[in-house]
């Protein structure tokens, strides 16, 4: 399936943009591909095993996907999935 990942700038330097077309029938598997494209966003966006990290949020279709199967949640031609890295501060 073709689908949308939206990066947050601070990753989008990484991909040399905020919007990457991927595709993937779940939401693993669309971060598998940009991970591959990309590999310099691989160690950001999910661990050693594939997993995706507690401190980093995704959404797909503005749904946190912790929700509805994490990487497992399957997705549909023309989703599109968003990152949003936790934010320390004080």
């Amino acid at each position: 399936m073709s689908a949308t990942l939206f990066l947050p700038a601070i990753l989008a330097k990484l991909a040399d943009s905020k919007e990457l077309a991927v595709e993937g029938d779940t939401v693993g598997a669309i971060i598998a591909n940009a991970a591959e494209r990309f590999p310099q966003l691989a160690p950001r966006l999910r661990d050693e095993q594939g997993n995706p990290y507690a401190y980093v949020t995704f959404y797909l279709n503005d749904e946190d996907i912790r929700f509805i199967g994490g990487f497992a949640a399957p997705v549909s031609d023309g989703d599109e999935l968003t990152v949003v890295p936790a934010i320390a501060g004080g």
